[in-house]
């Protein structure tokens, strides 16, 4: 099958360190081509692939401060993709909503997979308006607020399994992983570890807009024994912190459309320790992967006998369900799907036409010989 992949600019794909959707993208791009199929990655020209890498931008633009006017990168990338598009028989895109009147416009063939929250009033009328757009959700829990829309599936995402290596034994530490940003519970974090009395390794990107909230908030935080900040994590890196760690701290305070890292800490055998926010449920096994906790007392109460933990059954999960094997045959099949219904549509078409103009063709034949 001829697929073409769309991702966002912002970060290259893979990505050098934080980003979830570029992380995803090159995940399945990769597992796509291994599988066979005629891949086309649209992404930055730093980008790493063994697909036809379409360039959009030189590289990612978080690093070239948005490279000006970041969306007009994106638009030009769209717009390549529209002159290409005969070359592909779907085209699955990562950009959110932002490419929705590219697709419709010029009749393409394809499918959307939704990265973000979608519990925000405002994307209710836009969605209502391309109702017509074929989405894929990353978990059940995340296209709820929108269960009108075009969902054709849930696909969970999934890593390749070795990316990962499994630790029987952890270290001393417990780890917070991801994102510095109020959202996300670092300051929950630093409280459930110092209270749990086991030291904490912060590895975290801070963007420009949460500068303030950490130099106000999380840093003086930072003082407590046992707390080091350690900055953002390269995928490098992230084996052996996270392999190491007794625990992963997730304790989100928001609507998680899915969270790489419960998957991360699984495919390490480390279990994940997570407040009951969006997706938890959903990618958790309660006991088996971790624990799903309501408190931060639950959490604490939780890390009491975190050494009896079994990793090797947490690792086990990983790899019946959150591998990239997985996740590409999932999309294979909404691509075959969503490709022979538009076949079916063009031969019944097809099929009425030729009936309509055979009709017409015998009127006028009746028609002449009444005459």
């Amino acid at each position: 099958m001829r697929i073409a992949q769309i991702a966002p600019l912002y970060e290259s794909v893979p990505p050098k360190g934080y980003g979830g959707t570029e992380r995803v993208v090159s995940w399945l791009t990769e597992e796509l081509v291994r599988m066979g199929h005629d891949v086309t990655l649209f992404a930055t020209g730093d980008s790493e692939t063994n697909a036809r890498l379409v360039a959009g931008s030189p590289r990612a633009l978080r690093e070239m401060n948005g490279y000006g006017d970041a969306l007009a990168h994106h638009y030009l990338l769209m717009e390549q993709l529209v002159k290409r598009a005969d070359e592909f028989d779907i085209i699955h895109a990562h950009l959110d909503y932002l490419i929705f009147p590219f697709l419709r416009a010029n009749k393409l063939k394809s499918v959307t997979t939704l990265h973000g929250r979608l519990d925000i009033p405002s994307l209710e009328p836009l969605f209502r308006e391309f109702k017509d757009m074929p989405l894929v959700s990353i978990s059940e829990t995340q296209r709820a607020p929108l269960s009108f829309a075009n969902w054709q599936a849930t696909v969970y995402h999934g890593l390749p399994a070795d990316l990962y290596e499994f630790h029987e034994k952890p270290a001393d530490y417990l780890l917070f992983l991801g994102r510095i940003c109020p959202d996300k519970g670092v300051d929950k974090a630093i409280e459930i570890a110092t209270r749990a009395g086991i030291p904490l390794k912060i590895a975290a990107k801070i963007d420009p807009v949460d500068v303030d909230y950490f130099e106000n908030v999380i840093k003086p935080l930072l003082d407590h024994p046992g707390v080091e900040f350690l900055g953002e994590a390269s995928q490098a890196q992230k084996n052996e912190l996270i392999g190491g760690a007794k625990a992963m701290l997730f304790p989100i305070l928001w609507p998680e459309p899915f969270g790489l890292v419960m998957i991360e800490s699984m495919a390490c055998g480390t279990p994940v320790i997570a407040f009951n926010w969006g997706s938890v449920p959903e990618v958790m096994e309660h006991g088996v992967t971790g624990y799903i906790c309501r408190t931060t007392d639950e959490a604490v109460e939780h890390l009491i006998d975190i050494d009896q933990f079994d990793r090797a059954g947490c690792r086990a999960v990983f790899d019946r369900r959150f591998t990239v094997a997985a996740m590409a045959q999932a999309y294979t099949d909404v691509y075959e799907r969503l490709v022979q219904t538009e076949e079916s549509r063009s031969l019944l078409f097809f099929g009425k036409l030729r009936k309509d103009v055979n009709v017409s063709h015998e009127d006028r034949e009746f028609s002449v010989k009444q005459a």
